[in-house]
């Protein structure tokens, strides 16, 4: 596993990639075209191919998944993934883009699918990082790199919707960075929170267990642009929430990558993402 720590500060054309790409702009001011369509994005991003990227001119430091769990927000997505490609080019990563699709009325479940995300994605590629992102949020600076630490990573330090401040004390969601191993070794999220909240509460106190700590960029360059909507029907608030992480010290063992069970409907390549479509059709009764 390669880390940003031990990397050279320049870079020869067969050897790897500097630890700051000389392409990075710093921060960028958002839009969103109301008419921008998918056509558009791949017109714009000619070397991405089965949502897959690598650059050319050196070797990336690190192989990077982006997770992106989903239901019923295609335009959300189309702009995540207008802004992202580009972004993560000029970061110099060989990376994918992949898209959980929950299929089916069951409640959301935002933390399941990214374990299935982690799961199929390794059935590719053997990654070295993974970032866990909603598909709401996109970065405003390429200055926030997108790779994985020596401790997990959060890389949402502030946001439009929070006057750019952390959310709350121990806030670990929204854009997380962790490690094949550092994500293993927490036996990933838990599987049992259906609907809004929670899950990465829950994920953060894994990490604790396991005697890791949250990093996190500078403020000045870990900002987020959300693009605001209403709750989604499905991804009502889990009123369960507290009494499960209540339980993370009991449960996390069993609970979790070793006990991820779905229904695979579908593993698509399309020209900017996989999308991997799962039904999670029977929700376990939480005891």
């Amino acid at each position: 596993m390669k880390l940003t720590a031990a990397v050279p500060a320049t870079a020869s054309p067969q050897g790897h990639c500097p630890a700051l790409s000389p392409y990075l702009r710093g921060a960028s001011k958002l839009t969103f075209k109301p008419s921008l369509t998918l056509e558009e994005v791949q017109k714009e991003n000619p070397q991405v191919a089965r949502g897959r990227y690598h650059p050319t001119e050196c070797s990336a430091l690190q192989r990077v998944a982006i997770l992106i769990p989903h239901r019923n927000r295609e335009r959300h997505l189309l702009y995540l993934l207008e802004h992202l490609h580009p972004f993560l080019q000029r970061q110099q990563l060989d990376y994918g883009i992949y898209v959980i699709h929950q299929a089916g009325n069951t409640k959301f479940n935002r933390a399941k699918l990214l374990n299935v995300g982690y799961l199929e994605a390794l059935k590719e590629e053997n990654w070295d990082c993974f970032i866990f992102h909603d598909v709401d949020l996109v970065p405003e600076n390429d200055f926030n790199i997108y790779m994985c630490d020596r401790q997990p990573k959060h890389l949402v330090v502030g946001r439009n919707s929070t006057g750019y401040r952390l959310r709350y004390q121990g806030y670990f969601g929204g854009v997380t960075a962790l490690t094949r191993e550092q994500f293993s070794k927490v036996n990933g999220f838990s599987n049992n929170y259906w609907g809004w909240g929670g899950e990465d509460d829950d994920l953060r106190i894994r990490v604790e267990m396991q005697k890791m700590r949250v990093v996190r960029p500078s403020a000045d360059v870990a900002r987020y642009t959300m693009i605001f909507h209403n709750r989604d029907h499905g991804n009502e608030e889990n009123r369960e929430r507290m009494k499960l992480l209540r339980q993370v010290s009991k449960m996390w063992k069993t609970d979790g990558l070793n006990s991820c069970s779905y229904k695979l409907l579908s593993v698509e390549h399309n020209p900017l993402y996989v999308n991997i479509t799962v039904d999670f059709s029977i929700q376990p009764k939480i005891s």
